[in-house]
C-alpha cells in the first residue's frame, strides 16, 4: 500500500499542514480515493482542490473543483488568499504544473523500494526535455534522510 514509510508520510502531511491549499488530479481521485486532510502532523487541514471532478462519495469532498487553465486555478485560490500550494499528484498533473512553469519547489521523496517494470507511472507524465539544452534546470536545496526514506529539495527559481 505504501512506498515510502511513516516518518516520510508525516513529513508530507506536514506539508498539507503548512500549505494554505493542496491538489490532486481527478485520476488521482478515482485511483486512490485520497482524504488530503491534515493526520500525522499537527496544523489545519488544507483547502482540498481536485482539477477535474470529484467522483461521488469520493473521501474528499467536499473539494474545489477547477478545469481550466492552471493559471486560473492560482488566481482564484490568490482570491481565497491561498499562498501556498501542494500539489501532491498525480504525475500528469504535477507534469502539467512542470511544463506550464507553475513550480517553485519540488519536494521528491526517494524510498528504498526497488518496483522495477517499465509500467510504472513517472514523476512526470508528459512530453520530456526534446534535448538536453532544453532540460530545465533547478538548484538543489536540500536532502536529508526521512526515516528510511529520503527527500530532496529543488528549488525551480
Amino acid at each position: 500500500r505504501w512506498i515510502t514509510g511513516p516518518l516520510a508520510r508525516a513529513d508530507v502531511h506536514a506539508l498539507r499542514a503548512e500549505s494554505g491549499a493542496v491538489a490532486v488530479g481527478a485520476g488521482t481521485v478515482r485511483a486512490d480515493d485520497p482524504s488530503l486532510t491534515v493526520r500525522d502532523a499537527e496544523g489545519p487541514d488544507p483547502l482540498r482542490v481536485v482539477v477535474g471532478h470529484v467522483p461521488p462519495g469520493a473521501r474528499v469532498a467536499p473539494a474545489l473543483e477547477h478545469t481550466g487553465p492552471l493559471e486560473d486555478l492560482l488566481d482564484e485560490l490568490g482570491r481565497r488568499d491561498v499562498l501556498q500550494l501542494l500539489v501532491e499528484g498525480g504525475p500528469r498533473l504535477a507534469h502539467a504544473f512542470h511544463a506550464a512553469d507553475l513550480v517553485d519547489q519540488y519536494v521528491v521523496y526517494v524510498a528504498p523500494a526497488l518496483l522495477g517494470g517499465d509500467d510504472g507511472l513517472p514523476l512526470l507524465a508528459g512530453p520530456g526535455a526534446p534535448t538536453m539544452a532544453a532540460v530545465r534546470r533547478g538548484r538543489l536545496a536540500g536532502v536529508r534522510v526521512v526515516g528510511a526514506d529520503v527527500r530532496i529539495d529543488v528549488l525551480a527559481r
